[in-house]
């Protein structure tokens, strides 16, 4: 493949040939340009919606494109997160919000639009130069585990636990009080202990997931077990024996940023291996400042690139890809993989049923498999538990992982 900026050059090529500029010059496949990748600067977008065999569209082409939209300046809108940089209205965690999303007010977020894109840009391709050969990619699910509360009641001290005592018997809630009690004298496994349930479940389907554990200091959002409980090294180890592990930088580090560098060191010491994969608690994403301080902390790809209170395609792709930092017009070596659906979105923000959760997670796997995409599916070892509030959600989850199998 060449890319070209001289005319001469390209009206000669005798082979397949694409012309993305504003006009065409002969018979070859043409797309229309927009300006929007040929600005400098970052700036509100006149944005119309429209639609093309009924999918959405925008950024309309003029003149005689092969498509009625520029699919290169839309796709890269998306992806970049270019809305993402334009906004200062936040939430309480300072997160953006995907209910302001273009793909959210115009009803496209349950759509991997830019993979659908890609699909007509090859059927154009096909259709004007039958013989080029066009590489198909194949359905892949990764499942991936933040744990942010690694045991309900084990390895917490004792303040911790008195605590507790003292809120559940404030709340008259003497079935925890004696669950706690069993659990901290031997005689009942921890609820949130779900690690050896999940083993088998990966085991039985052969799957390859993902953990990212929570090691930051004690805080009001931050919750987990220290660093230095040697139940919790034991843990994180025998965990990185068999997956990829990554870290899940505190909710802390994002105020504090010299933590962050503590947090990775920390867990690469206990796992005897360089952190190169991240994702962020709480789902803590800020455009461009979090992808800048991983990068300078070399690492090397994250997970966070979803919303917490809607399921859906943040970046409007089923797809992984290169962070493209617009504030410095620079593509990166961070690698961006986004997730598609998480527990604590069905359960808490959306309020559902987990039968009902499973109704709108099948859509959403069924549009990524009609791309041939990537499905990441975020869940915590505390829902699959089956206690304080997640009753029902493990069958689901399992029956959720078989809907998403290849």
């Amino acid at each position: 493949m060449r890319i070209t900026i001289d005319k001469e050059e390209f009206i000669a090529f005798e082979g397949a040939k694409l012309n993305y500029s504003s006009r065409q010059f002969d018979e070859e496949l043409f797309f229309y340009a927009t300006p929007l990748l040929f600005e400098r600067r970052i700036k509100q977008q006149r944005i119309k919606m429209s639609s093309y065999k009924d999918i959405p569209i925008f950024f309309i082409s003029k003149n005689n494109s092969d498509l009625p939209f520029d699919p290169f300046a839309a796709s890269f809108y998306l992806i970049s997160r270019y809305e993402e940089y334009l906004t200062t209205t936040t939430d309480q965690h300072d997160r953006y919000q995907a209910e302001n999303s273009l793909a959210y007010q115009n009803d496209f977020l349950h759509l991997p639009v830019v993979d659908i894109w890609v699909q007509l840009l090859e059927k154009e391709l096909e259709k004007r130069y039958k013989n080029l050969p066009i590489k198909k990619r194949k359905y892949t699910f990764i499942p991936t585990y933040d744990i942010d509360l690694a045991f309900a009641y084990k390895n917490k001290g004792i303040l911790r636990n008195l605590g507790g005592y003292f809120v559940d018997l404030k709340r008259r809630n003497m079935d925890n009080m004696l669950q706690r009690f069993k659990v901290q004298i031997g005689q009942a496994v921890d609820p949130y202990d779900t690690f050896d349930w999940q083993i088998a479940l990966h085991n039985k389907h052969n799957l390859k997931p993902i953990y990212f554990f929570l090691v930051g200091d004690y805080g009001q959002y931050d919750k987990n077990i220290s660093i230095l409980n040697l139940n919790y090294q034991r843990l994180i180890q025998s965990t990185g024996d068999f997956y990829e592990v990554g870290i899940h930088p505190s909710y802390e580090s994002n105020n504090k940023l010299h933590k962050l560098p503590d947090e990775i060191k920390n867990l690469s010491g206990v796992l005897k291996k360089q952190m190169e994969k991240s994702r962020q608690h709480f789902i803590k994403l800020k455009l461009p400042d979090t992808y800048q301080n991983l990068i300078e902390l070399d690492v090397r790809a994250d997970y966070t690139m979803g919303y917490p209170s809607q399921i859906g395609f943040r970046a409007g792709t089923a797809s992984s890809f290169a962070f493209y930092d617009i504030s410095l017009e620079i593509k990166t070596t961070l690698r961006v993989y986004p997730f598609m659906v998480m527990d604590v979105t069905l359960q808490q923000y959306l309020n559902l049923h987990p039968q009902k959760a499973l109704e709108q997670v099948k859509g959403i796997i069924e549009q990524v498999k009609s791309v041939n995409g990537l499905f990441i599916s975020l869940w915590h070892n505390h829902s699959l538990s089956n206690v304080h509030g997640w009753e029902g959600w493990r069958d689901m989850y399992e029956e959720m992982v078989s809907l998403a199998l290849p």
